[in-house]
């Protein structure tokens, strides 16, 4: 099994003969990182629980996390689920490897589509299960949205679309959603929605693809599947608390299968978890901090902020040669965009997360300012 080098370990390839310049501090933009302290009440029910650690967690996740999850998703979306339409998990990523193999596995030639450029992740769990991969292109011309393809879609097993999308910020209308549900169910695709970054967003909350489900009449969530984590949202990725929700029958086999995997959070995590998905008034406070950021990011380099995410997608040029010269002469690092795409796409743009204070954030906005200058 041949897997890509992740992004960063190219990045650190690119870099490894630079030396920075050591007048400037040192910036890394790189990863989708919240740099901000977890909220102390998250913090303190952690501790709290601590020795919970003398028991086995359940694979299933506890009724109290579920119960939890299920009262931010009615909140969030207006939807009422059932425990058997949802699965807590140990955050999103081992998800996102682990469910195409269990729903390819007895496939004879699987084949995937997923959004392009990518969360690395999704190209490995293709690789992993041996799928034949489709790419639905992210460009400038279609907004950065996948495009449906009826010729592509008539061929897929499984498909993931991303929005709030990384690396690009695009962010699909209900109306977008609603189509994609539909040829799910015209051409018998199981869809996942990878929703992450729903909760990071500028005014208008993005639409859950469970929403466009509804309306479209698929109450029962037939092959349609959403993924999303505690991570940004309450700037705990350490936290590693995630869901996979949709299509109850999918999910019955799914659940079956993990409790081979072994990937079951410890119960202090879940606890603390369980609280951080009952409270939005630290997230309201982190959103703030994030548009804050974007409106700098418009005054100074004049671009438009996107919808959501916390991330910038710059046009460049030539993203490999910026990128040296930003770590060379301003000692800040972004990711290239032809790390993050197959196929020549992402290819002249760079990946910035803002995820810092806005001081620091308006520093290295200032120093990409100069590095932008020709």
């Amino acid at each position: 099994m041949r897997f890509e080098k992740y992004p960063f370990e190219k990045l650190n390839e690119l870099l490894s003969d630079i030396e920075p310049n050591e007048s400037c501090h040192p910036i890394v933009l790189t990863i989708g990182e919240p740099q901000f302290e977890t909220p102390k009440f998250i913090q303190d029910e952690l501790c709290k629980n601590a020795s919970l650690l003398n028991k086995y967690p359940k694979s299933a996740g506890e009724d109290i996390l579920k119960e939890a999850i299920l009262e931010f998703i009615e909140n969030r979306y207006s939807l009422k689920l059932k425990f058997s339409q949802i699965i807590p998990t140990f955050g999103t990523r081992e998800v996102l490897f682990n469910f195409p193999q269990f729903l390819l596995r007895e496939k004879l030639s699987p084949k995937m589509a997923f959004t392009n450029p990518f969360y690395q992740i999704y190209e490995g769990a293709a690789k992993a299960c041996g799928a034949k991969i489709f790419y639905l292109n992210l460009t400038k011309e279609n907004g950065f949205k996948p495009k449906i393809d009826e010729k592509t879609l008539k061929e897929v097993d499984f498909v993931i679309i991303n929005s709030p999308n990384n690396p690009t910020g695009s962010v699909m209308e209900m109306d977008e959603l609603k189509e994609w549900v539909k040829a799910a169910l015209e051409y018998n695709f199981v869809l996942l929605n990878d929703e992450c970054y729903s909760e990071i967003y500028d005014f208008a909350p993005p639409a859950s693809l469970l929403e466009a489900s509804l309306e479209v009449g698929n109450s029962e969530f037939k092959n349609i599947l959403v993924v999303n984590s505690i991570s940004k949202r309450s700037s705990a990725p350490g936290l590693r608390s995630g869901f996979i929700a949709g299509d109850e029958k999918i999910l019955q086999d799914y659940m079956r299968y993990r409790t081979y995997v072994g990937c079951a959070s410890p119960l202090p995590l879940q606890m603390a978890a369980t609280k951080a998905w009952r409270d939005e008034t630290h997230v309201v406070k982190n959103r703030d901090t994030y548009r804050k950021n974007f409106k700098l990011a418009k005054e100074i380099l004049g671009v438009l902020p996107p919808k959501a995410t916390f991330y910038l997608w710059l046009e460049v040029g030539d993203d490999l040669e910026f990128t040296k010269k930003l770590y060379k002469e301003y000692n800040v690092k972004v990711l290239p965009g032809s790390f993050l795409g197959r196929e020549g796409i992402g290819k002249g743009y760079v990946r910035i997360a803002l995820v810092y204070s806005e001081k620091k954030t308006k520093e290295a906005l200032q120093r990409l300012k100069e590095a932008l200058k020709v």
